[in-house]
Order: C-alpha cells, then structure tokens, then sequence
C-alpha cells in the first residue's frame, strides 16, 4: 500500500493516541516547566491528556480562545497565546503533518525547519552569490521582497484547500479547520483570514503556503538563485533586467493564487557590492557584518541581561546560556573585534559561569 494514503487513513488517529498526546507535551513542555499555565496543566497532566485524546476521538474538540498580548523583538508585534491544552495538540498535528509536508519544501525554503535556520540561509545565500558573481568577479544583483502583513493575510480557504491535496484523511481535515478557523487576524472581516504567529502551526501553514510560491518561482519562472525564509525571499542574478521583469508575475501569482501582496516599501534590487541584507546579516562580497538593529538588539540585551546579574535576579548560568546563543550569532558573522569590545564593556567573563 502507498506509505503516503496509509499514513493519511491513520493520521487522524495517530494526532488523537494518548501516547502522541503525552510525546507532543514533553516537546511542549522544554523550557516552560515553571510557567503557571503549564504547572496548571501538569497537576492533572493524565486526565487532561485522556480528555483531550476523547474529545478527538468523539469529535467534540473545540479551540479554545487565544490570549492576546504584545512584544518588542525589535518591531511592535501583536502574539496571540493559545491554551496550554491546544499548545500541546499543535505540535502533536505538527509532529504527524510535517513528515508529510517536509518533502514537498524546496532546499532553499530554510524557515522552521529541522538541519536549516537562518545560519543556513546565510551560508546558502553566500554560496550562491559567489556562484553567480563568479567569485565576486562579476556585477551581480539581488532582488529581495516581503510579503505584507503574511501571518494576518493568510486566506483559510486556500489553506485548507492546499492542505486537503496531501492529506486525504476527512476526519484529520475537520480537524485542522477547527484549528485554522479557531482564529481569525480581524473578525470582523467577511473573509477568514490570517494565522497566529508564535504558534507551532502556524510555522508550518507558513511554510505550506508559502511552498506554493516556490514551486511557482522554481518550476514556472524557472528562477536558479532564490532562497526564502518565512515570507522573506530573495533572488540573485548578473542581470537587473531580468530581476526587474519577475516582479509583475510574483506579484500576480501572489495576488491570484494566495491572496497575498507584496510590501511596497520592501521590495529593492541592489549590487551586491552595496550588501545584502537577509536574516539579521549584511554579506557583502568577501565578509559578513551583523546587521546594525540585529547589534543594537543584543547589545541592548545585553546591558539588560547584566543588570539582572548585578541584582541577583538572574543566575550565573542562564546568563552563560544568554550569551552563547549571542557568541553563536556573532560567530557567522566577521565579528570578533565586536565581540571582544562586549566583552570589556560589559565585563563578559565576570557573569559567565566556567565549566
């Protein structure tokens, strides 16, 4: 039997076993177990699991309500936070869909995804600028574009209806509607649209929907160089005319077939000599620079991170964790003079705990 309509006919109860529930809550759980919401949970971890796997089983799952709330990372961003409940069934649909998905995605999509990340979309944007520049030989081009508002514009039609062309499981189908129409970016809108970010998910429905622009970039307009990251994409070629000329079918694809639109004030084609700037790097032909809001970012965390030493209110070791994750952003990038400039004016060593 096709592995691909096998794992359909069981994909449903596959989200729903008690034991993918439990596999899906011990994802869920890294890194929050002090939260109240999840403590809660955890109290009556064994019978909110069973509810959970019966109300599926039964199809009487509902969605519960999302709590909203804002973040600064470095733009003002509008996080919508589902229950703890419906947190552990998204990554239990996403640990049963993404197999399913995951060879669907082109190698240059790098966003949410296991083995890619935004150093992997640095590295592979490097490769092929040096590939289409000839070593930096040549005059070469990028074309980069965002798409406006894409969490908020995704159209739950056209989602679902991408979806139902792998997954062929009706139940699993009722599910994912449930879970998509559990949320709307303006409910006053006739149109039901838009995907929480920070969800799970929502990672994924991005990257499925968004694969619908990458088969058309890569099959249709045949384009060599491109590489996404979320709705981020860009496209590097010698001629600037030919970048000009793909423009007019992006955005007609993206209007027609996705409801989506670009973001005027991000579309630009620039020479590489000037720098590209992608995923909080600028590569410019032979080095790599962070980006001057990506050095602000941290160095402002920084300075937050180290009062919080001072007062006692953060421990030695997760400072240490802090700061690696900041050395492993600096070193993709020619950063070793800012790095040790850090260090001294922040008195690194004094904070970090040695092994």
């Amino acid at each position: 039997m096709n592995k691909e309509i096998l794992s359909n006919e069981t994909l449903f109860e596959q989200i729903g076993n008690p034991v993918h529930l439990f596999e899906a809550w011990d994802e869920f759980k890294k890194g929050k177990g002090k939260k109240p919401d999840v403590l809660a949970f955890e109290r009556n971890l064994e019978q909110n699991i069973f509810q959970l796997s019966r109300d599926l089983k039964q199809k009487i799952y509902t969605h519960d309500a999302y709590k909203g709330f804002f973040i600064s990372d470095p733009k003002r961003r509008h996080i919508h936070k589902a229950s703890v409940r419906d947190r552990v069934l998204h990554h239990a649909i996403f640990k049963a869909l993404n197999p399913i998905f995951e060879p669907t995605f082109i190698a240059t999509s790098f966003s949410c995804r296991i083995g890619k990340g935004t150093h992997k979309g640095v590295e592979a944007l490097e490769h092929m600028l040096r590939q289409e520049s000839k070593n930096y030989t040549h005059i070469c081009y990028t074309l980069k574009c965002d798409v406006k508002k894409f969490f908020d514009s995704i159209d739950h039609k056209i989602l679902l209806a991408i979806l139902a062309r792998k997954i062929r499981s009706a139940d699993t189908m009722w599910l994912l509607q449930r879970v998509i129409e559990g949320y709307r970016s303006n409910p006053g809108d006739e149109r039901a649209r838009g995907v929480p970010i920070g969800n799970l998910t929502s990672q994924l429905f991005a990257n499925i929907y968004l694969g619908e622009l990458d088969q058309f970039m890569k099959h249709t307009l045949k384009v060599k160089k491109y590489a996404r990251y979320t709705d981020d994409f860009i496209v590097i070629s010698q001629d600037r005319t030919y970048l000009a000329s793909l423009l007019t079918p992006i955005e007609d694809f993206l209007r027609r077939e996705l409801k989506l639109e670009l973001h005027p004030e991000k579309v630009m084609i620039r020479k590489v000599t000037q720098g590209v700037d992608f995923l909080g790097y600028v590569v410019f032909p032979h080095h790599i620079l962070l980006r001057k809001r990506t050095k602000r970012r941290i160095e402002r965390k920084l300075a937050e991170k180290i009062l919080l030493c001072k007062g006692g209110q953060l421990s030695k070791e997760k400072f240490t964790h802090t700061w690696r994750s900041y050395f492993g952003v600096l070193f993709h990038a020619n950063a070793y003079k800012l790095r040790r400039v850090w260090e001294q004016r922040y008195q690194i060593q004094l904070y970090v705990k040695n092994d």
